[in-house]
């Protein structure tokens, strides 16, 4: 029997329960939450955009502020030709800003999804490639990374596994860009930890990228490398997290010698991974600020506000009195000589 059939047999399992099943709204196999009235299963992602299979909601009701599915996109980067991603595209019918979240080494994370919903209800057209779930991606890409950065003083941008993630990043960012109703010439890229400093890879290859936003990335080798990002930038870090602190001292070198576009959020008191609610680094006053602040940037950058219409003209008061014009004095008519 499998476990989402178990499920019927299981009459007191209590509301939030989280089995193995289907989730109903995007028939995927996997971990599910338990709706206890309406005896449904939904997947984490649908279960916060509250996408309910049967709805109390009067016809007309506002569609809401996001859709979310799972895709496929064709890559060269991989042996069988397409990766899966998640898609959060926002219903509101205008041409949407495109927002690519590059996951770190665990995949999508509560920290990921956190901010890809955040970002869908601004307005912005979000995709998470899901690496956890794409061929070819393995612990030996884990090992590279860290190995890296542990023993090589930072993420080697040039070794064969990051160039497979960074080439699986770019094919999606193409995919996402291909989409209708979206803006390909406002483009933002995203990235947290390992998946800040793969997006800084991309940035320093791409030039149309139109804004970078990175929390506590890893350093990266060479060091140099982030003169070659064009876009602005914007950076949050804890000040207790001595990996990130010596990924903003890259930074700033490149503010430096190359006039880089640099936003600078330091947090003194947070430590390292303080966005991921899972872990106890995790801390709510410096997230919310965080997150505030990478809006605030990524929509100053790409959704900028609209051109104020010309101020109407003011009508005339109709209980002022009325000038009118001096007239010039009639000419005296010439009179006959004697």
């Amino acid at each position: 029997m499998r476990d989402d059939d178990r499920l019927l047999n299981l009459p007191h399992v209590e509301y939030g329960s989280g089995v193995i099943g289907v989730c109903d709204v995007c028939g995927v196999r996997q971990a599910v939450i338990v709706l206890q009235k309406e005896r449904f299963k939904l997947c984490v992602l649908d279960f916060l955009n509250k996408t309910w299979t049967h709805t109390k909601n009067a016809p007309g009701a506002p569609l809401p502020p996001y859709r979310s599915e799972r895709i496929w996109y064709s890559t060269t980067a991989l042996p069988g030709g397409r990766a899966p991603a998640l898609l959060l595209s926002p219903t509101r019918p205008v041409r949407h800003p495109v927002a690519l979240v590059t996951p770190d080494l665990y995949g999508i994370t509560t920290s990921l999804l956190d901010g890809a919903i955040r970002l869908a209800r601004e307005g912005f057209e979000v995709m998470l490639p899901d690496i956890a779930k794409s061929d070819g991606i393995g612990p030996g890409t884990h090992w590279s990374l860290r190995a890296g950065s542990r023993f090589g003083g930072g993420v080697p941008s040039s070794s064969p596994a990051v160039r497979t993630l960074t080439g699986l990043y770019a094919d999606a960012l193409t995919a996402l860009r291909e989409r209708e109703m979206v803006d390909p010439a406002k483009t933002a890229l995203v990235g947290l930890s390992y998946g800040g400093s793969l997006a800084t890879i991309l940035a320093s290859q791409a030039a149309s990228v139109g804004a970078l936003a990175l929390a506590y990335p890893v350093p990266l080798s060479p060091p140099e490398l982030p003169r070659l990002v064009t876009a602005p930038v914007f950076l949050a870090l804890g000040g207790r997290d001595r990996i990130a602190l010596r990924s903003r001292d890259q930074w700033l070198e490149a503010r430096r010698s190359a006039g880089l576009d640099l936003e600078l959020l330091e947090l003194p008191e947070a430590r390292g991974l303080y966005l991921s609610r899972d872990l106890r680094e995790y801390d709510l006053a410096a997230a919310e600020r965080t997150w505030s602040a990478l809006l605030g940037f990524l929509k100053g950058r790409l959704l900028p506000p609209p051109p104020k219409p010309p101020a109407p003209r003011s009508a005339p008061d109709p209980l002022a009195p009325v000038r009118t014009a001096p007239t010039p004095a009639a000419a005296a008519p010439a009179t006959a000589r004697a």
